[in-house]
């Protein structure tokens, strides 16, 4: 009876072991992983900031424009009743002149944390130095200087012990049970490690920092569950695994498990560039802003232009207009902020833990 319970429950945690590999498991690229329509996520991520700020601007235009039409009295009509351009372009004016500041007191945050005694800064030198040590000695290799490179060295890295590990493994595999068991095991993330990371390290040849690519590139390599893989491998087939097997093995988590901090640090280092940029485009779109909402005070009114299109006034169409162009500070914030927010969401985990949505962002 003892031995059935022993038994009974052995098998129990196998099958807790299997369901947690299965709950571990999950697909490579960023786009398989998300659940997310190729639109979406294109619109999120990949498409240009400043298209995407253009296209919300016209879908502005097109909006009030399209409100205005179908109310009735026109807007031409209510211009001549009264003044409700001064009233709209006046609180733009406001508006443009407070975000335009708050973009400033945003620019100033990031340029504050570059800022510090010299002590301070000699100590983010010398811990960067210390993480670049350990990857030079994992790779073998000086560390690249180039974002790209430098996580391309540590998937190398990465690639390079996981096939060495599935050969070893390969050359004394017998046809015991258990080592069947450990061969497919090893294969199993050998090969999850060196496809994931071939396909990232083609995605990051000649990607320039700066540009979203290589921040995009790096968010493809999942390499959380493939630690706790290895985990899992070192404590089911540890006894099975000869010394240069289980020193390989650390290696190869080692190198996963520095491409989480080295991702990270890209990042962040992104973020501050992105943030830099919106604050000066912020500042260059409200420029001519400004000066739309000044001339539409100054210059519009029921008179200005007469006649329709199409039957749309034509002062309908340079309200909307000149609307849509005092908000492209805004659109251009919106544009930006969507791909940080979601980068940030995709990347909230660092370490073997598996986020996943339990509905649509």
């Amino acid at each position: 009876m003892s031995g059935d319970l022993e038994v009974a429950s052995s098998e129990d945690d196998a099958a807790d072991a299997d369901d947690a590999d299965s709950d571990a498991s999950t697909a490579d690229t960023m786009r398989e992983r998300a659940g997310e329509s190729r639109v979406k996520l294109w619109l999120l991520l990949r498409a240009n900031r400043l298209l995407v700020a253009g296209v919300l601007t016209l879908a502005i235009f097109v909006a009030f424009v399209a409100v205005a039409v179908a109310f009735s009295p026109s807007l031409a009509e209510k211009v001549g009743s009264s003044d409700p351009i001064e009233t709209l372009f006046a609180s733009m004016i406001t508006v443009i002149v407070t975000g335009a500041t708050l973009v400033v007191t945003i620019g100033q945050v990031v340029l504050t944390q570059e800022n510090g005694p010299l002590g301070d800064q000699q100590e983010r030198m010398n811990d960067t130095l210390t993480v670049r040590d350990a990857i030079a000695e994992l790779t073998g290799t000086p560390v690249p200087t180039d974002p790209a490179a430098f996580l391309d060295a540590i998937l190398g890295a990465a690639s390079r012990r996981a096939r060495d590990l599935r050969e070893s493994v390969h050359e004394r595999r017998g046809d015991e049970p258990d080592e069947t068991a450990l061969w497919e095991d090893v294969d199993e993330l050998a090969t999850g490690v060196v496809e994931n990371a071939d396909t990232v390290r083609g995605q990051l040849d000649g990607a320039e920092f700066g540009s979203f690519d290589v921040v995009f590139a790096a968010l493809n390599f999942d390499y959380g569950p493939k630690i706790g893989r290895a985990e899992r491998i070192l404590d089911d087939h540890g006894e099975a695994l000869i010394d240069d097997e289980q020193d390989l093995l650390e290696e190869l988590k080692g190198s996963l498990s520095l491409f989480g901090p080295a991702r990270e640090h890209v990042k962040t280092l992104y973020f501050q560039w992105v943030l830099i940029d919106l604050s000066r485009q912020i500042l260059y779109a409200a420029v001519p802003a400004l000066v739309v909402a000044g001339l539409m005070l100054a210059v519009v009114d029921a008179g200005t232009f007469p006649g329709r299109t199409l039957g749309v006034d034509h002062v309908t169409l340079v309200v909307g207009g000149a609307f849509a162009v005092t908000l492209l500070p805004f659109s251009l914030f919106v544009s930006y902020v969507l791909r940080v927010l979601t980068l940030a969401k995709r990347t909230l985990a660092i370490g073997p833990l598996v986020l996943r949505d339990s509905g649509p962002e």
